[in-house]
Order: structure tokens, then sequence, then C-alpha cells
């Protein structure tokens, strides 16, 4: 597996449909290629997705 396939491999939903909506434009803008772009995107929602459980580990572990 690849770096791209990691990265798109959480991209469902609306997030998947962000992703399309964004990789275009980026890639004509840029010289990355349009999956490129998806990846990154969902590479940004999974660290925010591990961000998100981290926390909520600490705070669970602060009450107990």
């Amino acid at each position: 597996m690849d770096v791209v396939s990691l990265g798109k491999a959480g991209l469902q939903g609306w997030r998947a449909k962000l992703a399309d909506a964004v990789a275009g434009p980026v890639a004509r803008r840029s010289r990355v290629d349009a999956d490129q772009v998806q990846a990154v995107v969902g590479g940004v929602f999974f660290v925010l997705s591990v961000v998100y459980v981290i926390g909520t580990v600490r705070r669970m572990a602060g009450q107990g």
C-alpha cells in the first residue's frame, strides 16, 4: 500500500465529496496530482480523528 492509497482510505461520505471538490482546483493551481491532494485531505482528517480520540481518552482518564 502506498502513501496515496493510505491517505485516500479514510475518505468516505462527505469527506470524500470534499476531497473530490478540492482536488481538481488545487491540482490545477499547483504541481501535485489530484490523487495526492485527496490523500493529503484524507491524512488531515485521519490526524484530526486521532487527536480527538486521544483528547477524549485523556479527559476520561482524568475523571477516574
